[in-house]
């Protein structure tokens, strides 16, 4: 079962007990991972909200810190392999997630290749994975965004999940902004629990071999 964290669960301040925001170890190794999607608990179990639901299972694997609010956005930390792990929830809404993340790789100078994005994606279907390892926005606006902020630079891994097209009378926002039906939330929990895997990969032997070990040969449906 999905577990949904929305913005007033186990959140606590960034602050110190001083009041100050604590820096980062400069010589700190650091990688991270976004997991995009819309705040506030309507939203919660929706389509577009895939990346937070990856996030929230990820934390839980890797025994993350509590969440975070800092530069817009929910972050837990953990460590592994002796790299420091940031995931990060854009509390921006979708649009506008790029607000969020460049702050935050800024913060914790995070070279862009050490970002991985997860999102939502209409063009393949439900229950279907892909790991790519840059590209365009290809017309996800929470992409489009974090590309925008950090200079039109592209080449960070990419966790594409498949939501399918709309049916059919449907609008891209009805279909998106709808929640799973009770079938295919079993079927996106089973990926979910395949890309916590696929995620700890990039983390550990990159996304080359990310690709090589999750990405279909060809377009597979997870049942």
């Amino acid at each position: 079962m999905i577990r949904f964290f929305t913005r007033s669960s186990a959140v606590v301040n960034s602050k110190s007990l001083n009041g100050t925001a604590r820096q980062p170890d400069a010589t700190s190794r650091c990688k991270i991972f976004v997991g995009l999607g819309n705040p506030t608990p309507e939203y919660a179990a929706t389509k577009h909200n895939v990346g937070f639901m990856l996030a929230d299972k990820l934390a839980e694997k890797i025994s993350a810190s509590e969440w975070r609010e800092k530069f817009n956005a929910l972050v837990a930390e953990s460590f592994l392999d002796g790299e420091k792990i940031l995931i990060v929830k854009p509390q921006t809404f979708m649009n506008l997630s790029g607000e969020a993340v460049a702050p935050i790789m800024n913060f914790y100078k995070i070279d862009v290749e050490n970002l991985t994005v997860a999102h939502d994606d209409m063009d393949l279907p439900l229950g279907t994975i892909r790991l790519r390892p840059k590209g365009s926005g290809g017309g996800h606006h929470g992409v489009e965004s974090i590309i925008q902020h950090l200079g039109g630079v592209q080449n960070f891994p990419r966790v594409r999940i498949g939501v399918g097209r709309p049916p059919q009378n449907w609008t891209v926002n009805h279909h998106v902004l709808s929640p799973f039906t009770q079938e295919d939330a079993d079927k996106i929990s089973a990926v979910i629990d395949e890309l916590v895997e696929a995620v700890l990969c990039i983390f550990k032997e990159g996304i080359n071999n990310a690709m090589n070990k999750f990405n279909p040969k060809r377009q597979r449906t997870i049942i």
